[in-house]
């Protein structure tokens, strides 16, 4: 869990978890980039269609919650650890 923490790149995944990771990280950093394309990749690891719109939906939510977190300047909660201390 801690490769994956320090950067999903260079953890060892399987190849729906890289596939779902490459897709998050476009999803939330060029969202307006996004192209039916980019569905692929997922589709060719065995996710459905449902499969698909569910982790769209999670990513966009923790976007979506993350954005809001920040715009109201809300602190982290000191009982959480860091991904890497997990």
């Amino acid at each position: 869990m801690s490769a994956l923490a320090r950067d999903w790149r260079t953890a060892n995944l399987n190849a729906v978890d890289a596939a779902l990771c490459i897709f998050a990280d476009k999803l939330t950093r060029q969202p307006a980039a996004m192209t039916a394309a980019d569905l692929e990749p997922l589709r060719a690891v065995g996710l459905d269609d449902r499969a698909i719109h569910d982790a769209t939906q999670v990513i966009s939510y923790f976007n979506y919650i993350n954005r809001i977190a920040d715009a109201l300047g809300v602190e982290p909660e000191i009982f959480v650890r860091p991904w890497g201390e997990l």
